[in-house]
């Protein structure tokens, strides 16, 4: 048992070592009408008391008395061998009983082999697995059977690693039972969202030996946390392919590295850390930790590499193209034994010809070869500096959603906490993906949220109570005449800051004083773990025209597609409404033309087309294909 790597850890010295630890001896012998049989004979004869163990049938052939052997060897057909007993020359018939169906399972390793009356060197090559897979329950079952009978026979374990399952339970954790009804039938499931989700939900929802509170909803869940997240990603390519007219072939050769982005560099580093996290987890029998991490790249080239590249595919950007074929390449192949039907779907469609990276590349996913690393793709200290870069972004965002200022709204400022090296980072590879993702036109940067925010110091009640009962009021007017800055820097520091009561000194650690932030007037303020974002909320008229003008595009966008046009479609573009927004969109004419694809822009006449309404105010927007 020392030997096995056990899955869970605790199995091997806790349900199993215990059950290990107060064994008995295992009795082999069943009643039953059907089975294996017990190979043992006994002599009828009164007084003898002669037995013979048979082990083969050529053993049983040389003691036969008269008869065949019969080709099914279970019983009752075995029970018709009659045997000569060596030691009285009598008659010797089968015991009744049957083997221990356990120990039929035990034997699977050299049973399935017919060993060791043939196949010795297959068996030998396969022996022991490398791993076994069942539920917690088998510890007295098919775990234990398979030990023993290996232990007995050969000195070793038959398998070098476990994996325990936990049970499958119904949303409000009880058992799944025809007699509670609450049994769900997986063809359901599988018409519902697909064996590919089935298969995902029960790798990734959570550690396999912990169990599943298991409804069709939850798979319906990861299909849409997941699985629709790569599907759009892959149809992104396609369509953005089809739309620039490229074929496969266009894709055969060598890659020019020399072309790729700090981003596309960013992305291939990423998936190379992501083939090392996967490959390390499932050699340790981490299929949901495995899972998990191809969910979290697959989030990353999506919702960060595919948003900030969009006008590169746009505009037909050959690295583009490239870099996001070669990683969802690799994401079908990592996702090959997680869902093979949608890993072969994007291979198939993605690998028609072969790229220097993948080499000839054969008809299946499940023919290749599981990627394995590429260490000169691995760039951390470029994914450090791009971590800072997404985490800016992160806080910025968040800091808007707080404010509830609208995406489209350009702000004039944010103000970013960062060390030098993160500023370096932001500054040198950021600057630019910052600034268009926050939506702002300036990027300041300081090295302290205080000059940011202002603190009040607050007591906390809850540990302080206990500590000075009645006295806490005068606590409360003691520590909100304590100087807010001085008490965050001690605080930061993880000082105490010290306060008078009735004349006697007292400290007063981190955990008892509670800091609220207050956001200078007009910012609003995200902060974590030492990094902060501030964005600068007044709007001057310049700004505020050019929001209106983003909303624009946003409805002339949305017009398009009720239309049925196609990405590619040009058009022809009329404005009607409010006057307000038609001055915006004056403004702005040659950003707004160039957006939507309109090559004929009439400002003041969108009759007979959409509607849409802007802040309360009418927007008349009538398209044509060109």
């Amino acid at each position: 048992n020392e030997t096995i790597g056990w899955h869970p850890e605790h199995v091997k010295h806790g349900r199993f070592g215990k059950w290990l630890e107060n064994n008995v001896d295992w009795a082999l012998s069943r009643d039953r009408y059907w089975g294996t049989p017990l190979p043992i004979w006994e002599c009828t004869a009164a007084g003898c008391e002669g037995r013979f163990c048979a082990g083969s049938v050529e053993e049983l052939r040389e003691r036969l008395h008269g008869g065949e052997i019969p080709e099914d060897l279970h019983r009752p057909y075995i029970d018709e061998v009659v045997l000569d007993c060596e030691r009285c020359g009598g008659t010797m018939r089968r015991v009744d009983s049957v083997i221990d169906t356990w120990y039929d399972s035990g034997a699977m390793p050299f049973a399935q082999f017919h060993y060791p009356f043939e196949n010795e060197a297959e068996f030998e090559r396969r022996f022991p697995a490398d791993y076994i897979c069942e539920a917690q329950d088998q510890t007295r079952g098919w775990f234990y059977s398979l030990l023993a009978e290996s232990t007995l026979l050969f000195d070793t374990t038959s398998f070098r690693n476990c994996v325990c399952l936990g049970l499958i339970l119904d949303p409000e954790g009880q058992k799944m039972s025809k007699s509670r009804g609450n049994v769900v039938d997986p063809w359901e499931v599988i018409e519902a969202h697909g064996a590919d989700a089935f298969r995902w939900y029960y790798l990734t929802a959570q550690e396999p030996w912990a169990g599943y509170r298991f409804s069709v909803e939850t798979v319906g869940e990861s299909v849409r946390q997941f699985l629709l997240t790569l599907w759009n990603t892959y149809s992104f390519w396609v369509l953005y392919a089809n739309a620039e007219g490229l074929t496969l072939a266009d894709f055969a050769g060598e890659d020019d590295d020399a072309a790729l982005t700090d981003l596309d560099r960013w992305a291939l580093s990423r998936l190379q850390a992501t083939v090392a996290t996967v490959t390390e987890r499932l050699e340790g029998f981490d299929a949901t930790q495995a899972g998990r991490a191809i969910a979290a790249y697959v989030e990353e080239l999506s919702n960060w590499y595919v948003r900030l590249s969009r006008r590169r595919f746009w505009e037909g950007d050959a690295a583009a193209f490239r870099t996001l074929r070669r990683c969802l390449l690799t994401v079908a192949e990592l996702l090959a034994p997680f869902t093979p039907f949608l890993a072969e779907e994007i291979y198939r469609n993605l690998a028609g010809g072969s790229a220097a990276e993948f080499g000839p590349l054969p008809d299946s996913v499940h023919l290749r070869d599981f990627p394995s690393v590429a260490p000169a793709r691995r760039d951390p200290e470029l994914e450090e500096a791009m971590a800072a870069v997404r985490l800016t972004v992160e806080l910025g965002r968040a800091a808007r959603a707080q404010a509830k200022a609208k995406v489209r709204q350009p702000l004039r400022r944010a103000v970013i906490v960062a060390n030098e090296a993160e500023r370096e980072a932001i500054a040198g590879l950021g600057a630019e993906i910052v600034r268009a993702e926050l939506n702002v036109k300036e990027l300041d940067f300081v090295s302290d949220e205080s000059a940011l925010v202002s603190y009040e110091a607050k007591p906390n009640y809850r540990a302080l109570g206990p500590r000075f009962g009645k006295r806490m009021p005068q606590v409360a007017a003691a520590v909100a005449a304590l100087d807010p800055a001085h008490v965050a820097a001690v605080m930061a520091a993880g000082g105490e800051v010290g306060i008078a009561i009735d004349g006697k000194d007292h400290r007063l650690g981190p955990e008892e004083i509670t800091l609220a932030l207050q956001p200078l007037d007009g910012y609003e303020v995200e902060a974590e773990a030492g990094h902060a974002v501030a964005l600068q909320l007044e709007l001057d008229e310049e700004l505020r025209r050019e929001g209106l003008a983003r909303e624009i595009v946003h409805a002339v966008q949305n017009a398009r597609k009720a239309a049925g046009l196609a990405i590619t479609d040009r058009i022809e573009l009329g404005l009607g409404g409010d006057p307000e927004l038609l001055a915006a969109a004056r403004e702005h004419e040659a950003y707004l033309a160039g957006e939507v694809l309109a090559t004929e822009l009439a400002i003041g006449d969108g009759r007979g087309g959409a509607e849409a309404k802007i802040d309360g105010r009418q927007l008349l927007i009538s398209v044509s294909r060109v």
